[in-house]
């Protein structure tokens, strides 16, 4: 939805209340105005999508208790928090941040690892090949007009998310989807770090979440 400028004259009493409301919740004052009336018009604005899709995707990592997820008022992005079954459980975070105006791709996820293991950096790194190579392989049916892009380095996986050019999707399927791949690539990783899940094994599950339709982003 594009913005323009507009004068309004409004009182000052109005104006002042207004700006509390907006520094407790984290915004500025056109935004919260911007909400207030789209809310009275029954309108949605893309502030209130991502807080829909960020509560969905928090109600269903709540569902599973291995994820623990961070959301904030107003904000663009999320944060969620797992450990690795790895030694002395490092912390695995997963940020989610989505766009208010879709380009291509709806948001962009970051996978961030902090670790000064040589043994542990091997194998995220390991892992993340595995997983490049998968969806590589598997997700082009999926998305054949847009290839998967990623960055990697200085301790984090960066990846774009799409949706499927051929379904309608709800503020809470996007989340359901979401969460989704989040959970399995947490899950796949976690097996694969610990020595329980093999390369092969992890394509395998890797192949029955798609089947399921989990994690297709």
């Amino acid at each position: 939805m594009e913005k323009s400028l507009y004068s309004l004259m409004l009182m000052d009493d109005v104006v002042k209340e207004v700006d509390r409301l907006a520094f407790r919740r984290g915004t500025n004052r056109s935004n919260l105005i911007n909400q207030i009336l789209a809310e009275y018009l029954s309108m949605t604005t893309p502030e209130k999508r991502i807080g829909n899709i960020f509560r969905h995707i928090e109600t269903a990592m709540n569902r599973e208790s291995v994820i623990v997820p961070f959301v904030e008022e107003n904000a663009r992005t999320m944060l969620l928090k797992s450990s690795l079954e790895y030694k002395y459980r490092p912390t695995i975070k997963y940020e989610v941040e989505l766009y208010k105006i879709p380009r291509g791709a709806i948001g962009e996820l970051t996978v961030i690892f902090r670790t000064q293991s040589d043994s542990l950096i091997t194998g995220v790194n390991s892992f993340l090949n595995i997983w490049m190579s998968l969806e590589e392989h598997y997700l082009g049916k999926y998305f054949p007009e847009q290839p998967t892009d990623y960055k990697v380095g200085d301790g984090r996986f960066i990846r774009a998310i799409h949706l499927r050019s051929d379904r309608d999707y709800s503020d809470e399927s996007v989340g359901e989807t979401i969460s989704g791949y989040i959970q399995i690539f947490d899950s796949l990783i976690k097996g694969y770090l610990s020595g329980s899940l093999s390369a092969a094994e992890v394509e395998r599950r890797y192949v029955d979440a798609l089947n399921k339709g989990v994690g297709i982003i």
